[in-house]
């Protein structure tokens, strides 16, 4: 697959049936898009180069897009036009960010792997906790009011972490700013549920039905203080990073350390 170079990452991208090369996007001044962040998105790591490939899973990401568009009673744009812009975005990126406008707008921008990818996913990552009042709008959507994730992960960086752990007003952990948490003890795969107020996240979707598949047991609870503590390893999960491991975590408490070398992620990394 070939790319564009770095500096032209931004200036190429679908919108409104259009490919455009442009580094600006035309709003009108009344786009609820734009006043209120009213659109629903998904990215997505394109594999081999096709929408087909089972690690892409264009289809269930297309799904979790119309499942928010009907909730909100919103326009659902055409599918096969929204495979289009895809297909041609994916020829020059990996990643491929799929945003939709209240009236069935279609956006498509694209971006590389981030550089150090494989290395985060060997060593792991640092991660610090965020305040409870940084906590997602409407989490069971991922929508364009992303303003909490993204200061929770601006935060982070001025602590030099690299991801957020958001929690609810107990101080349970929730999910990270960009993806699900995974965590290992008691001979398990642990995971918070969903109906604590998470993204359910395409990635986090197919690893629970591989690894139930394989017959490795996965619990859905709560993360409290005291199972957080008790975790050998944990990592953090999306469609474009896959899993990498956390092996730090800042508290206002404290560190917590877990081990990024854990050989349960062998184990999981089987199913990429």
């Amino acid at each position: 697959m070939s790319y564009f170079p770095s500096r032209e990452v931004t200036n190429i991208y679908w919108y409104d049936g259009k490919l455009i090369q442009s580094q600006t996007l035309e709003l009108t001044i009344d786009d609820p898009g734009l006043l209120y962040g009213a659109t629903v998105f998904t990215t997505l790591r394109v594999y081999d180069n096709s929408l087909a490939h089972r690690l892409t899973n264009w289809q269930a990401h297309y799904d979790r897009l119309k499942s928010s568009l009907q909730t909100f009673s919103w326009s659902i744009p055409d599918e096969a036009r929204l495979r289009q812009g895809a297909k041609l975005i994916m020829t020059r990126f990996p990643i491929l960010r799929i945003t939709i406008f209240p009236d069935g707008r279609e956006w498509i921008t694209g971006r590389l792997l981030p550089n150090n990818l494989t290395e985060k996913q060997k060593h792991g990552v640092e991660a610090c906790l965020t305040s409870p009042e940084l906590y997602r709008s409407l989490p069971g959507h991922k929508t364009g009011n992303y303003l909490s994730a993204w200061l929770a992960k601006t935060n982070a960086t001025k602590l030099d972490a690299e991801e957020a752990i958001l929690v609810d007003a107990q101080g349970n952990w929730l999910e990270t700013s960009t993806g699900n948490l995974w965590g290992w003890r008691d001979g398990c795969w642990w995971t918070p549920p969903l109906k604590v107020g998470i993204l359910p996240g395409i990635m986090r979707y197919q690893l629970m039905n591989w690894l139930k598949q394989k017959q490795i047991e996965v619990r859905e609870e709560p993360w409290t203080a005291d199972l957080v503590k008790g975790f050998e390893a944990i990592a953090t999960s999306n469609s474009v990073v896959e899993i990498v491991p956390i092996h730090t975590v800042i508290q206002p408490t404290g560190q917590l350390q877990y081990n990024p070398y854990h050989h349960i992620f062998k184990q999981m990394r089987g199913f990429f």
